[in-house]
Order: C-alpha cells, then sequence, then structure tokens
C-alpha cells in the first residue's frame, strides 16, 4: 500500500465522484488542446497538398486526439503526480511506493487507460469492486490515485495579534 510523502500513514483512494469530477475538469481542459491539435494538423495536411480542401484520413484525427491526450496527461503526471483537475479535487497518481511516476509507468498508465475505455469502460468501473479503489491501468502500470490532504488554512491557525494598546493620555 503506497504511503503518501513517504509517510507511514496509508493514503486513501479518492471516491469515484471526486474521480468523476477531476475527470470531468480535465475533459474540459484537454478537448481544446485536441482541437488545437486537429487544426494544426489539417494546415500541414492543407500546405502539403498544396492548398486542397481534403479532410483528414479520421484515423489519422483519432491519432493526433490519442497523442494530444498522452501528452497532456504524461506531462502532468510526470511534473507533479497531478493534473489540474486531479490538483482541484485533491487526487494525486503515485507509485506502489508512493512517489511520482515515471516516463514509462505515465505511458504505460495511458496505453492501459485505452484499453480499460474500450472494454466498455469496465476497467474504470473497476475501481467500485477494488478493495484500494483501482482501476485495471492502475495495475498494469503499477500506480494509484491516493486522496491528498487538505493544506492548513494558515488565515484560521495564524495567531491572533493582541490589539493595540490606546494612545496614553495626560
Amino acid at each position: 500500500m503506497p504511503t503518501l510523502h513517504n509517510t507511514p500513514i496509508p493514503a486513501t483512494a479518492p471516491a469515484l465522484p471526486r474521480r468523476l469530477m477531476a475527470m470531468l475538469y480535465d475533459t474540459f481542459l484537454v478537448l481544446p488542446l485536441i482541437m488545437l491539435s486537429v487544426a494544426i494538423g489539417m494546415g500541414i495536411h492543407s500546405a502539403i497538398a498544396g492548398g486542397n480542401a481534403e479532410p483528414l484520413h479520421p484515423q489519422l484525427v483519432q491519432l493526433l486526439a490519442l497523442l494530444t491526450l498522452f501528452g497532456f496527461f504524461s506531462a502532468f503526471w510526470l511534473k507533479s503526480g497531478q493534473t489540474l483537475g486531479m490538483q482541484a479535487w485533491r487526487i494525486k497518481l503515485v507509485t506502489s511506493d508512493g512517489n511520482t511516476p515515471g516516463v514509462v509507468q505515465a505511458l504505460r498508465r495511458c496505453l492501459a487507460a485505452v484499453l480499460s475505455a474500450a472494454c466498455f469502460g469496465l476497467g474504470y468501473w473497476w475501481c467500485l469492486f477494488d478493495r484500494r479503489g483501482r482501476y485495471w491501468h492502475d495495475y498494469l502500470s503499477g500506480t494509484e490515485l491516493v486522496l491528498v490532504d487538505k493544506p492548513a488554512n494558515k488565515k484560521k491557525h495564524a495567531k491572533k495579534k493582541a490589539p493595540a494598546a490606546a494612545p496614553a493620555t495626560d
């Protein structure tokens, strides 16, 4: 069982609604990137074809979308273990020993996530049956999602200053 920040306290898995909300946030972020990558692909295709208005092959569009998805998620996971949606919902991707995943694990997780989705989403729904709340791609990549503790509210825990003394009058 992973430990968050190498502490002996075992990390808990985030609940499904929290995971779904993080996915929704990330969807709003990655869809414009996919549109941009397809638009760039169309521009390059048009330039190569000499301005011919022929559309991109559908498999090429799918490949561009997959590469954009892999790049988006892998870049965030390699940097901090969290996408922006995961940060908002306090979810972090860690290895089995509690560290940030490496390149191989991030790419393996991306490929395995495609497999999880290709099986009618069964790999994603698996977290409802797994005792530790893992997806299929967690098993295949040696990673898992953990819930990050809330940061301490500095204002709440700050020492209260004594009121300033009133000026002395003679």
